[in-house]
């Protein structure tokens, strides 16, 4: 897919993301079921930030959940992702009740174990390409053939690195895959480490503006981004879990109006500067898509779970197809309401 065909769709609004291809197992600690718990069934609500979630910024930065939950006595506390894989760390130790993901990272964790649903969508992202550094003569996919690649792998990245060699006639095996976190991938790219990397934004918007080259798109290689929240806080706090997600829904009817104050809050917190991060949010995802998980995200998953198996990061297609069925929950986002969210004083 050319880049003059992305530039022609319609306006994205988002950004960046990625998966973890550790094996997951083991539970989740958390809370446990306890029959009509309310939102106060927990007195701390443990939710993930990531710059690849401008949502999550937004609600971070407004103090909408804050506003809310402290007349219930619940506390709020951020942690921020650095990647996919990292919140799906965080998720299957407990550490997170609620975190962000692309859509391909939480079928991963949940074929391999970790009792995650999804209960909203947060953009539909281009949040993954191929880059060169400033100079190289590589501008195609046939080239890397024999190269070095960064990539972080069991992330949206990662996949679309995978799924980019093979409709170049080229698998894993013809490159030499570096296995580093995203910033650590942009520095070798700009250091001359390696001779390509599979970048994530906002921190591949960041290398662009500096001279480096994305050489190869295509959107239909990226996954939706995905919020995800562990079985246990589901069942035990029911109602502080339709709070993020009434939460999440404010976040996007404000971010689709107010543009330009997305990409400040997301210059401000991941660092860039304002036109790179104008970028991100103008150009490279979706924000303006229904919050309801369903059958566009199955589909998408259901195309890259075989390249789990292959791959070896799950044993059996078996295991992808139970997860698959199992990881989409619907409930909360269809009876999202923005209006019960209270703005900060």
């Amino acid at each position: 897919m050319s880049v003059s065909r992305h530039l022609n769709r319609r306006s994205f609004l988002g950004a960046a993301a990625a998966v973890s291809a550790l094996a997951m197992t083991g539970c989740v600690s958390g809370e446990k079921a306890g029959g009509d718990a309310a939102a106060a069934s927990k007195s701390t609500l443990n939710i993930d930030f990531a710059t690849y979630n401008p949502l999550s910024l937004v609600i971070k930065e407004k103090g909408w959940l804050e506003a809310t939950l402290a007349p219930k006595g619940v506390k709020v506390n951020w942690l921020q992702s650095a990647g996919s894989n990292k919140a799906n760390e965080a998720l299957r130790s407990g550490a997170v009740d609620v975190g962000s993901t692309a859509g391909s990272a939480a079928l991963l964790a949940r074929a391999n174990g970790s009792p995650i649903k999804t209960i909203s969508i947060y953009s539909q992202p281009e949040w993954a390409a191929l880059v060169t550094g400033k100079g190289s003569a590589i501008t195609s996919v046939e080239q890397l053939k024999g190269k070095n690649v960064a990539a972080t792998k069991g992330t949206d990245p990662y996949f679309f690195l995978v799924q980019a060699l093979e409709s170049a006639g080229l698998s894993t095996s013809d490159v030499t895959v570096q296995n580093l976190q995203h910033a650590d991938g942009r520095t070798a790219l700009e250091n001359g480490s390696v001779d390509a990397w599979s970048g994530l934004d906002p921190i591949m918007a960041g290398a662009q503006e500096n001279g480096s080259k994305l050489f190869f798109r295509n959107l239909d290689f990226n996954t939706y981004g995905f919020l995800n929240a562990t079985e246990s806080f589901l069942t035990g706090s029911p109602e502080l879990a339709q709070t993020v997600v009434d939460a999440y829904e404010k976040a996007r009817i404000w971010a689709v109006a107010n543009p330009e104050e997305t990409a400040q809050v997301l210059a401000n917190v991941a660092g860039l500067d304002l036109p790179v991060a104008t970028t991100v949010i103008a150009e490279r995802s979706n924000l303006d898509v229904s919050g309801v998980p369903g059958e566009k995200q199955r589909a998408v998953l259901a195309k890259i779970g075989p390249t789990f198996v292959a791959l070896g990061d799950v044993e059996n297609q078996g295991q992808v197809d139970a997860a698959l069925n199992s990881l989409l929950d619907d409930s909360l986002a269809k009876k999202a309401d923005a209006s019960s969210i209270k703005d900060a004083s």
